[in-house]
């Protein structure tokens, strides 16, 4: 078992899906024993190692949603091979390239460079955000969320650019009564319906990404994903009905206009969109991720922590082993082939920085 698996079981079994500080932990002791970088701890639970002046950098999250029952065993987080892969809650998204990361780092013989692993990624970048706000920003990341396959099959793929998210509550206020006598301007859930359709009517923005001669289009999207509003009883009209806004937003485009909804709407979660602004770096990846492989410039339909360090002046890319698909799921899994081919991928983008 060569050591990038080894330490991706190590890091899958290890619980980070409502408390990452074992995770944490584990990422923080492995690199003060194995590197000579200078590594920390911050007030959230990111955990970061720089080298010099740390301008480029390889960035992840260890973080994960909650595991399915088939990734649980006798009350412990499983990580199982099968046929070249591992199974298991994390090994896509996103704990197989942070191995393959921290595998980089270590070994990688250059100065200025960092690893950075945040926390609160599946929870709208929430570490991210705190590190790029006391200070943390490389002049370039390559962010190692998921992009293979992207472009066509065995590739790994290099994303200059993708969506941001916005989750945007709504509130709709009205008078509680009888069914049988309520007037409809006093019913919350027609007012919710009004905006509602404001949101269907929402011309979904556009974007044309330019890097170098290559164009990418980014397409926003809302919709809504829950509504709620009960009164009493089925014959009582409620006083209040809430919903949800799942937004997509695209790079230098205005997001939904909330006031122009009529409501009380209030975005409680927020990851920007990114582009990458620098064709060299991007090209270096590219070639970095062709040595043994196929590679091309893709976009990427979810928000990452990319975002975060994009709007906080940072170049980034996005290029990881996990495929499309294959996060979150109940049969979670990565190819681990393609871990030790990112390990290469981010060994040599260090060296080249």
């Amino acid at each position: 078992m060569d050591e990038v698996e080894e330490l991706t079981r190590e890091l899958v079994r290890t619980p980070s899906y409502d408390d990452e500080t074992k995770a944490g932990d584990l990422i923080e002791g492995w690199l003060r024993d194995e590197t000579d970088a200078r590594v920390e701890r911050d007030d959230v639970g990111n955990v970061i190692a720089r080298r010099g002046n740390a301008e480029t950098a390889v960035v992840g999250h260890h973080d994960t949603v909650p595991p399915a029952d088939g990734q649980v065993e006798d009350g412990a987080l499983v990580c199982e091979k099968r046929d070249g892969r591992l199974y298991g809650r994390g090994t896509a998204d996103m704990k197989g390239a942070l191995a393959a990361a921290m595998v980089a780092f270590r070994d990688a013989e250059a100065s200025d460079v960092a690893f950075a692993s945040f926390v609160g990624e599946e929870r709208g970048g929430i570490g991210a955000r705190h590190a790029t706000e006391t200070g943390f920003v490389p002049e370039q990341a390559v962010v190692t969320e998921g992009s293979a396959g992207y472009s066509s099959p065995d590739t790994l793929d290099v994303a200059v650019a993708h969506r941001g998210r916005r989750e945007v509550r709504v509130e709709t206020h009205g008078e509680t009564g009888h069914a049988g006598e309520s007037q409809d301007s006093n019913n919350p859930i027609y007012s919710a319906v009004d905006a509602i359709n404001r949101i269907r009517r929402y011309e979904k923005p556009t974007v044309t990404v330019t890097l170098g001669d290559e164009t990418f289009k980014l397409e926003g999207k809302a919709t809504v994903t829950a509504v709620e509003g009960r009164g009493e009883a089925t014959n009582v009209v409620p006083s209040l009905c809430e919903f949800t806004v799942d937004e997509r937003t695209v790079p230098e485009t205005a997001a939904l206009d909330l006031d122009e909804l009529d409501v009380d709407a209030e975005v409680v979660d927020e990851m920007p969109p990114m582009a990458c602004d620098d064709v060299e770096f991007a090209r270096t990846v590219r070639k970095a991720a062709r040595t043994g492989g196929t590679s091309e410039f893709v976009t990427k339909p979810h928000a990452t922590d990319a975002g975060h360090l994009a709007h906080a002046g940072a170049s980034c890319v996005v290029c990881g082993p996990a495929e499309r698909g294959e996060a979150h799921t109940d049969d979670e899994t990565v190819s681990v082939g393609a871990l030790r081919r990112a390990e290469g991928v981010y060994r040599r983008v260090l060296e080249r920085a």
